[in-house]
């Protein structure tokens, strides 16, 4: 099927793993527990500089030679170039592991490179995509962004890792479906270049969690109906009565914590949240489709990414959203997509639609 191709020249949207309302709840405590927690908070809510996203590529010098980002590389061939911030705010850092170099002593070093593999291998041998563009792009990230940064993004060129506060998150690369949420965005930079605002805003962070967790599951061999189905299981410390920021399954019970307040996701249309804030709701409203996500791969059974995780891939890459899709023109794609890889009625085509009628979405156009 055709693809989108997003210029190098099109504006970039960063992508937090942690949306904004959470942070400012965190940065107005007054807890003597949370002090560096709110501080941190604040910190990470303050706008990234232009300066500090200079999109350079980096000391590529230890690359391999056959694997620099500006030689030509075999398909299915990952390059992967993992850099150290050393707590600036200056991208990229330090390159500090290249691709096939061993394995240092840094765990979130490991934890990057390893995600960046594993992110690799879901879209290359279940989807036949080479790296985000399919053009076998080189995969780079970032870690220990600044000090005490409470987040994760995608800057439109690579991936960046905090380290937490240590009062209520945690090392952001200790979360598989965080790495593998972030580089989807660069997929869908890629493919639908859907904008990053109101509907089409919440179906990139949806689109995100939905590799995200399709990257852990593929992982660990993981059936639809063992998943956890969480985003970003192990952010948060011990102090925090939640398992994840997000979950498909269940929008909305992600946490319920006296600090933290509870899981704001909706689960149904009829809860959509309008909001001028987190650019016009994206982190909040995900949930609806995410919810019929889940239930579309719940209902067919098996490994998700073999049907459900096909339908919404071939969706995204169709070349039929538009950048500005809304939740409707969306479930209707999966259905046309449904119905082009599986057939009209098939088990696949009825789970589609039975699933965005549990959230209350319009999917027949």
């Amino acid at each position: 099927m055709p693809q989108p191709h997003v210029s190098p020249n099109t504006p970039h949207s960063v992508c937090s793993i942690v949306p904004p309302f959470l942070l400012a709840r965190i940065a107005t405590l007054d807890d003597p527990r949370f002090e560096r927690a709110a501080y941190a908070a604040r910190r990470s809510l303050t706008d990234i500089a232009p300066e500090h996203l200079d999109h350079g590529r980096g000391d590529h010098s230890l690359l391999p030679r056959s694997l620099r980002p500006d030689q030509p590389s075999v398909r299915g061939t990952i390059n992967r170039a993992i850099s150290d911030a050393q707590g600036t705010e200056t991208l990229p850092g330090a390159l500090v592991r290249a691709e096939g170099a061993p394995e240092t002593d840094d765990g979130s070093v490991t934890e990057a490179y390893d995600g960046l593999g594993s992110t690799f291998a879901l879209f290359w041998e279940v989807f036949a995509r080479d790296s985000i563009d399919d053009r076998s792009a080189p995969l780079e990230a970032t870690v220990h962004y600044g000090k005490l940064y409470d987040n994760a993004f995608w800057d439109g060129r690579r991936m960046v890792f905090g380290d937490g506060d240590g009062e209520i998150f945690d090392g952001f690369t200790r979360s598989l479906s965080v790495i593998g949420h972030e580089l989807a965005h660069g997929v869908t930079e890629f493919t639908a270049g859907l904008v990053y605002r109101d509907q089409s805003g919440a179906l990139n962070e949806h689109v995100s969690d939905v590799f995200g967790a399709l990257v852990e599951q593929y992982t660990l061999g993981q059936s639809a109906a063992d998943a956890s189905w969480l985003i970003g299981e192990g952010i948060f410390t011990d102090e925090v009565e939640g398992n994840a920021l997000r979950s498909l399954k269940a929008p909305g019970t992600a946490y319920d914590d006296d600090v933290l307040g509870k899981d704001p996701q909706p689960d149904h249309l009829d809860g959509y949240i309008k909001t001028l804030d987190d650019n016009g709701g994206v982190h909040l409203n995900s949930g609806i489709p995410n919810r019929a996500f889940w239930s579309v791969a719940d209902s067919l059974g098996g490994y998700a990414w073999e049907r459900a995780g096909q339908i919404w891939y071939d969706t995204l890459t169709g070349g039929s959203l538009g950048p500005r899709a809304d939740f409707s023109r969306f479930a209707a794609a999966t259905v046309v997509s449904a119905a082009a890889r599986f057939g009209s009625n098939s088990p696949e085509h009825e789970a589609v639609l039975a699933g965005w009628t549990l959230v209350g979405i319009n999917a027949t156009g």
